[in-house]
């Protein structure tokens, strides 16, 4: 056993309001829990989506009652909202800028409507870009053009984390996340319809955003871990009927995931110990600018050996795109603010006991 301090994922859907079928703030945070997470950053493409006063309330208030772990929530950034979320940064986890195809309030589909953020934003604040490939280079841009500092959620390919790594080194303010089924899965061809490679599931299962890449993309990742800040989960959670409709909706549930196959990468040596703190709990405080969490940690079998399985999860949505996969290390005990919140498969810490760190 060794302990290890609690983990932040600053990308979760928690999915609350308007979809609790899926998820909500109380089954959300008990899945952060099991998986070893004692703070969730939550995003705002809700329904309604958090982009003002009056949402980001409806969410805060929902999980003062509900949450079990601690948590912020994150503001979005619409066509003409730039200067109520500007006034409300204090009270959220930062902005999220959806600048590839989102709907509704939240599209930005013209940069002259990125603008506004940039510029009014505090940049004490965090501005989290959903962007691929060309569009991450614009908001890199924008960063250079703005002189403040952008985080590029969920990097999946080569050439993104290449140009990252050039956007440092010329002391560029950008940092990024790399979820696992971007570190481990690939997309599917004839010869692996499924990324276990045993045709479980249908095609819908595989439906996320930023896709699945190549075998190449997911090499380039490991080989540039050092140029990644945060491991995150971008947690999604879809119900099963969702995903093998004739229109399945992107996403993968990762709460209950992440730090067993992020162990087993300790196991096999594809990671260190030191990296996986350093990426999950170090930089995300530092990048979002988050509270120690005193008293706090993840007690950890690392010599556990076992299946990952759907059916033991506390996630509402049933299913996990790593069904069946062998890791290595398993969570016993999460301690968080000195009260055991999760012990042997069982959340103890009640609804309502999660803080707000904005608050």
């Amino acid at each position: 056993m060794f302990k290890l301090p609690g983990l932040i994922d600053p990308h979760v859907h928690v999915r609350e309001p308007g979809q609790i079928h899926k998820e909500d703030w109380d089954s959300a945070t008990q899945a952060a829990l099991a998986g070893g997470v004692t703070m969730i950053l939550a995003m705002p493409n809700t329904k309604p989506p958090i982009f003002d006063a009056s949402t980001l309330d409806l969410a805060l208030d929902s999980a003062k009652r509900k949450a079990r772990c601690d948590y912020a929530q994150f503001l979005g950034a619409g066509p003409d909202n730039a200067d109520a979320v500007a006034a409300l940064a204090p009270k959220a986890a930062g902005l999220k800028m959806y600048l590839d195809s989102t709907f509704g309030e939240l599209r930005l589909n013209d940069m002259t409507l990125w603008m506004p953020h940039f510029q009014k934003f505090p940049k004490d604040y965090p501005i989290v870009l959903h962007s691929e490939s060309r569009t991450m280079a614009a908001g890199i841009l924008f960063a250079t053009l703005y002189d403040r500092p952008v985080h590029i959620a969920h990097v999946s390919l080569k050439e993104e984390i290449l140009l990252i790594k050039a956007a440092k080194e010329r002391g560029i303010k950008v940092t990024c996340e790399v979820c696992p089924h971007h570190l481990y899965l690939t997309t599917p061809s004839p010869l692996h319809p499924s990324p276990s490679g045993r045709g479980d599931g249908g095609e819908g299962r595989l439906e996320v955003r930023p896709r699945l890449a190549t075998q190449q993309d997911v090499d380039a990742l490991w080989e540039n871990l050092d140029v990644i800040d945060c491991f995150a989960t971008d947690h999604a959670p879809h119900t099963l009927a969702e995903k093998d409709s004739e229109n399945p909706p992107p996403g993968f549930p990762g709460l209950e995931t992440l730090l067993p196959l992020l162990l087993t990468a300790v196991d096999s040596g594809r990671l260190t110990l030191d990296d996986l703190i350093q990426k999950s709990v170090i930089n995300p405080r530092k990048i979002f600018r988050l509270p120690e969490q005193p008293e706090t940690w993840v007690e950890v079998d690392e010599t556990a050996e076992y299946e990952i399985k759907a059916e033991h999860q506390f996630t509402h949505c049933g299913w996990t795109p790593f069904e069946g996969w062998k890791v290595k290390g398993k969570v016993r005990k999460v301690v968080l603010r000195g009260r055991v919140a999760f012990e042997d498969g069982k959340v103890l810490a009640e609804r309502g006991y999660g803080r707000n760190v904005r608050s």
